[in-house]
C-alpha cells in the first residue's frame, strides 16, 4: 500500500473506529483517524458512560428509602443538578482523552474534522479543503437521534444528545418511545424526582425484548411512580408560556417543561460521499456489508452502529478486531453476531441472552418455560412491593437452554456469567448441576425445576 498516503483510513473515532485504528497501528500500518465531534463517539461522550452516570445518579433516591427501612436516619436530601453535569462533563473530558492518547501511542494520527470520501481510495478533510488516500477506508461513524418528521412543533423537542446538558432539571418531562433509550432515561428522570410519563404508540415497551419482560418492567415502572401510557401517539406539540403541550391520539393534552423523544437512531452516513464511491446502502442509510463486514466495494470497510446489525459497543469492538485480522493480519474472521447478550438500564434493570419466548416457539418445536417471579430478600425486609422476574426458554426435546430473562437488582452483572452458558449451548440439566449460591437472587436460576403453566393453560 506504499502508493497511498496512508494504508487504512478511519471515519469516526469512536468505541469501533478507535480499536479499529489501534489495533490495525501497531500491527505496523500508517493509521489516520478522522472525527468531526469529539473522540469516543456516543458511548463515551452521549451514550453508555453518561448515561450510566445519571443511573448511579438516579438511583439513590430508592436507596435512601432502603437506608430508612434497615434503620438508618437519613436527613433531608437534594439533588443538585448543575454539581452533578460538571462532574459527570469532567469525567466525560478524561475518558475522551484517554482515548486520544491510546491512539496517540499506538501509532496513529488523529484529524480533528469531518471526512468525506471522494471516490474509493481519495477521502477529502473539509477543515483544510485537502484529499489523502488509503488503501483501505473503514466507515466506523455510528448512529444518531432521529425525530418524527410527522408531528407539528416536533421542533421544540430534545433527543438523547441534549439530555446530558439540560441547564436545569425539569420539573416534569415526558419520554416519548417505548425502546431501551426511553425506558432508562424515564427512570433516570423519574428516579431524580421529575414527574415522569413514558409515551409509546404500541401495545407494550421493549419491543424485542421477551414479552414477560416488557409487561413486569412496565407494572414496576409504574411502582416506582411513573406514568406509562401505551397505544398513543403525538398528533402535534405547542409551546406556551415556556410550557410544552403534547396533543396525543386519545384525544387528551398533557402539559410538560421538557418532551423527549426516543423513538429511533439511524445510521451517520448522510454527506459522507459513500454514495460517491460505490457503497452500497440499505434500509435508513445503513452500510451494506458481508459477514466480514466489507461493503459492496472491495477496499471499504464498515463496523458498528453505521451498519445497523447489532448496535452495542462491545459488539462494536468485536466487529473492529475482526476487522483488523482480515484486512491486515491475513487471518479472515467474521463476528459470530447470534445470541449476544444484553443489558437495558432501566429501573428495575433488565439482563436477556438469547431467543425471547415467542422466538423459539415460532422456530417450531415443543419448547419448555422456566419462571419465578419474587420479591428481592433486600426488599422485603422493610416491606417493599417490587419483584424480581426470571425466565429460561429451554428446547424440550435437546433441554438446550435457548434464552436467559432477568428483571431486577444487578440483572445485567448476573446476565454476563449467563450469556457464556448460552452461548455454549448448555442444557437445561447441565445448567442445574450448578449448585446454588446463597442466599442471592441469581440463585433462582438453577433452582427452578418445574415447567411454567400459564393460567388456562
Amino acid at each position: 500500500m506504499a502508493d497511498y498516503d496512508y494504508d487504512l483510513f478511519v471515519i469516526g473515532a469512536g468505541s469501533g473506529g478507535v480499536r479499529a485504528a489501534r489495533l490495525a497501528a501497531v500491527s505496523g500500518a500508517r493509521v489516520a483517524v478522522a472525527e468531526e465531534h469529539r473522540v469516543g463517539g456516543t458511548c463515551v461522550i452521549r451514550g453508555c458512560i453518561p448515561k450510566k452516570f445519571m443511573v448511579y445518579a438516579s438511583e439513590f433516591s430508592q436507596h435512601f428509602k432502603t437506608a430508612r427501612g434497615y434503620g438508618w436516619s437519613v436527613g433531608e436530601t437534594s439533588f443538585d443538578w448543575q454539581k452533578f453535569i460538571t462532574a459527570k462533563d469532567i469525567e466525560i473530558a478524561r475518558l475522551s482523552g484517554i482515548y486520544v492518547s491510546n491512539l496517540e501511542n499506538a501509532g496513529a494520527e488523529l484529524i480533528h474534522g469531518r471526512a468525506v470520501l471522494e471516490d474509493p481510495h481519495t477521502v477529502r478533510l473539509l477543515a483544510d479543503d485537502r484529499t489523502v488516500t488509503a488503501g483501505a477506508i473503514l466507515i466506523a461513524t455510528g448512529g444518531w437521534p432521529t425525530l418524527p418528521t410527522d408531528v407539528p412543533g416536533v421542533e421544540h423537542a430534545i433527543t438523547s444528545n441534549e439530555a446530558f446538558h439540560l441547564p436545569e432539571l425539569p420539573k416534569r418531562i415526558l419520554v416519548v418511545g417505548g425502546g431501551y433509550i426511553a425506558v432508562e432515561f424515564a427512570g433516570i428522570f423519574n428516579g431524580l424526582g421529575v414527574e415522569t410519563t413514558l409515551l409509546y404508540r404500541g401495545p407494550n415497551i421493549l419491543r424485542g425484548f421477551d414479552a414477560a419482560v416488557s409487561r413486569h418492567l412496565a407494572d414496576e415502572l409504574e411502582r416506582r411512580g411513573m406514568t406509562v401510557i401505551l397505544g398513543c401517539r403525538h398528533t402535534s406539540l405547542e409551546k406556551t408560556d415556556q410550557r410544552l403541550v403534547s396533543h396525543l391520539t386519545s384525544g387528551h393534552s398533557v402539559e410538560n417543561d421538557v418532551v423527549m423523544f426516543a423513538t429511533g437512531r439511524a445510521p451517520n452516513t448522510k454527506g459522507l460521499g459513500l454514495e460517491a464511491a460505490g457503497v452500497e446502502l440499505g434500509a435508513e442509510g445503513a452500510v451494506v456489508v458481508d459477514e466480514f463486514s466489507r461493503t459492496s466495494v472491495p477496499n471499504i470497510w464498515a463496523v458498528g452502529d453505521v451498519t445497523n446489525r447489532i448496535n452495542l459497543t462491545p459488539v462494536a469492538i468485536r466487529e473492529a478486531a475482526s476487522f483488523v485480522e482480515t484486512a491486515f493480519r491475513n487471518n479472515p474472521q467474521a463476528f459470530d453476531h447470534d445470541t449476544v447478550a444484553s443489558a437495558v438500564f432501566s429501573q428495575p434493570p433488565i439482563g436477556a441472552v438469547g431467543l425471547t419466548e415467542a422466538e423459539a416457539r415460532r422456530r417450531g418445536g415443543a419448547v419448555d418455560i422456566y419462571r419465578s417471579v419474587f420479591r428481592p430478600m433486600k426488599g422485603t425486609f422493610y416491606g417493599s412491593d417490587e419483584r424480581t422476574l426470571m425466565k429460561l426458554v429451554v428446547d424440550h426435546g435437546s433441554g438446550q437452554v435457548l434464552g436467559c430473562h432477568v428483571v431486577g437488582p444487578d440483572a445485567p452483572e448476573i446476565i454476563q456469567m449467563a450469556a457464556i452458558a448460552v452461548k455454549l449451548g448448555v442444557t437445561k440439566a447441565q445448567w442445574d448441576q450448578t449448585c446454588a449460591v446463597h442466599p442471592t437472587a441469581a440463585e433462582e436460576l438453577v433452582t427452578m425445576r418445574e415447567p411454567y403453566v400459564a393460567d388456562g393453560l
